[in-house]
């Protein structure tokens, strides 16, 4: 099969490919976008909504260490692990370990810090740009404690937060109620982050990008790419049916990234982690922005015309199907604040990219600028795709800026 050509290949077209191929095409950059699914599918559209400035901490912390047997062995715990899957997890877990020891997590709060310093100004400009104005909620997102041991507790990680440049007010109960009238009393009252963004429909927000990246010259192909191997002029990309020579491949390809990566030379420990979220469709809203209670692990997300429910972390790979227990804790978790909720409408699962340090790979592979990675995001890719985008096109112009240095796939030996 004779190859066809393209100035930037971009494997994936989730919401960080397609706004690496939006900015990269209003460039004048030539771009084209391969994936399999229509684009923004997956964990873009699945994910909480919330463009989260306040998402500082990486999930290894030496609080998460000190508590991790329990919470990787509970099967009702926010944060779980397939044990069919341990084996394979093992290396990827030692190195969780690791990052959550103090100076490590510390290091890392302060990378996560400043890739998230302009990720709201960015999606301020990225919506304007794609006519996503309408879809954004400005009332902020707000952590619940429901106790006054678990506001204690959370008093020393919102003054961290501060001190990283966030934002946060703690507010009473009563002022809480004010604030969130359909709630029920909630005793420690809560966290407000009132510069975090609320998408009121994720699927539409990247629909509306899609349609942009296309209408800016950026051509999508329905393909899977298997093989990416070097050229003495770019990169060849190839999978059933495609054969494609690029100057420039972007792996993009979220969870799917890792096989990708070690054929252009470059061993990412990159994992997967399994995200959840159940649907209760409803003409009038319960709540009037992002709620977390803190203890249980789960956002619920006002959305057009539903309650989505989204969170927890399950740690299992790529292949084994959607966990019922899973699903079933997010029902009766939202219950014990909703109890009047109808039956849930709808449930989904999909595919978090998951680093042990909680940081995304971006930048140039070890071997050259011919392929480079931007994938890992975690919880954040939908509140750091514009911000990607920009680092992208940074190395792209063969620049390093200060805050994509810790992101480099180079880190790992």
């Amino acid at each position: 099969m004779s190859a066809a050509r393209t100035e930037i290949a971009v494997i994936g077209a989730g919401v960080i490919g397609l706004t690496i191929a939006l900015r990269l095409a209003r460039a004048g950059r030539e771009v084209v976008l391969i994936d399999p699914a229509t684009p923004g599918s997956g964990a873009s559209w699945g994910n909480a909504g919330t463009i989260a400035d306040y998402a500082v901490l990486p999930v290894g912390t030496p609080s998460v260490l000190r508590n991790l047997p329990a919470l990787l062995l509970d099967r009702n715990s926010p944060l779980a692990i397939r044990r069919a899957a341990l084996p394979a997890l093992a290396p990827w877990l030692m190195r969780f370990l690791r990052q959550s020891l103090p100076a490590a997590a510390r290091r890392n709060a302060q990378a996560l810090a400043a890739l998230n310093a302009d990720a709201a100004a960015l999606w301020l400009s990225l919506a304007a740009e794609i006519g996503g104005e309408d879809l954004l909620n400005h009332n902020g997102c707000l952590y619940l404690y429901e106790s006054q041991k678990d506001r204690a507790a959370a008093e020393a990680d919102m003054a961290y937060r501060r001190g990283l440049g966030v934002t946060v007010d703690l507010v009473s109960a009563d002022r809480l109620a004010q604030m969130e009238p359909g709630l029920p009393p909630i005793a420690g009252g809560g966290a407000f982050f009132p510069q975090a963004i609320f998408l009121s429909d994720p699927g539409e927000m990247v629909a509306r990008l899609a349609g942009a990246a296309q209408a800016a010259g950026a051509r999508h192909i329905s393909a899977r790419v298997t093989g990416l191997a070097r050229t003495p002029d770019g990169a060849r990309l190839s999978g059933p049916g495609l054969a494609l020579d690029a100057r420039h491949a972007i792996i993009a390809a979220g969870a799917h990234s890792r096989m990708l990566a070690r054929q252009a030379g470059d061993r990412i420990p990159l994992d997967t982690e399994r995200g959840y979220h159940v649907e209760y469709d409803m003409a009038a809203p319960v709540l009037s922005r992002p709620a977390s209670p803190s203890s249980r692990g789960f956002y619920m997300c006002p959305m057009t015309g539903r309650l989505r429910v989204a969170g927890t972390v399950e740690l299992g790979g790529l292949h084994a199907p959607p966990s019922p227990h899973r699903i079933a804790r997010l029902d009766q978790g939202v219950r014990a604040l909703f109890p009047d909720l109808p039956a849930p409408s709808r449930d989904w699962m999909g595919f978090r990219p998951s680093m042990p340090d909680s940081l995304p790979v971006i930048g140039p592979s070890r071997n050259g600028a011919e392929i480079l990675h931007a994938y890992g995001h975690g919880h954040i890719g939908l509140t750091l795709a514009p911000t990607t985008a920009r680092l992208i096109e940074a190395a792209l112009a063969g620049r390093t800026p200060d805050e994509m240095a810790p992101c480099l796939p180079t880190r790992f030996p």
